[in-house]
């Protein structure tokens, strides 16, 4: 009995362990398909979602929200391991991933629907995206505009705009008729966003090719 008590209490030491190692991070960085794509490629994310939040509509649809009047923003969450990535290190490198100077939204996609934010989950990450945005207003030696707002809801967005950027299925384009997966390499080489971010940061830009 006593050694099932001591089994027991070891189990349940690294179920505790194993749920502190995952963590969530919610930022916005235009748009939602390029911030998914990127950060799905570190090691140490588990997974990235793209959604809204920010705003006051409950539910809100991708049309209500390109609307620009539900006040959410486009945004994801990331779930990662913070025993291979700290909190840190990805909204460092969410901040070098985006125009931080940018307050009317990011490269070809204008309005408050598009801007940059940060929404800390409590406390603690509350004080590191203070310090991380710090840290980027030195590189820059300008100030960065990317507010740290309050976390809110954050609605998952609709089953097509999820890991969009590895579709298949065929839309269409200003470049006529493509897969998903090609629509989305299009779309950011014709928006500018690797361009700008690596005007902008230089060899610190961790996702600009």
């Amino acid at each position: 009995m006593m050694k099932w008590v001591l089994t027991a209490a070891v189990l349940a030491t690294t179920v505790g362990m194993a749920q502190a190692e995952t963590e969530k991070a919610i930022v916005a960085g235009g748009c939602f398909w390029c911030v998914e794509a990127d950060f799905e490629s570190v090691d140490g994310v588990k997974s990235v979602v793209s959604g809204y939040t920010g705003g006051s509509t409950k539910n809100p649809t991708y049309k209500e929200v390109g609307r620009g009047n539900t006040g959410h923003f486009e945004a994801v969450e990331i779930t990662f391991d913070n025993a291979k990535i700290s909190y840190a290190k990805v909204l460092e490198m969410f901040l070098r991933s985006v125009d931080p100077l940018d307050a009317g939204g990011q490269f070809c996609d204008r309005g408050d629907v598009y801007r940059t934010a940060i929404f800390p989950l409590n406390d603690t990450q509350k004080a590191i995206a203070v310090s991380e945005k710090e840290k980027a207003n030195q590189a820059l030696g300008r100030d960065v505009v990317t507010p740290i707002l309050a976390a809110q809801t954050f609605y998952i967005a609709e089953d097509y705009h999820q890991d969009y950027y590895k579709g298949s299925n065929l839309v269409l384009t200003r470049g006529g008729p493509k897969k998903q997966s090609e629509a989305y390499k299009f779309y950011r080489e014709g928006c500018g966003r690797d361009a700008r971010v690596k005007e902008v940061w230089g060899n610190a830009a961790p996702f600009a090719h």
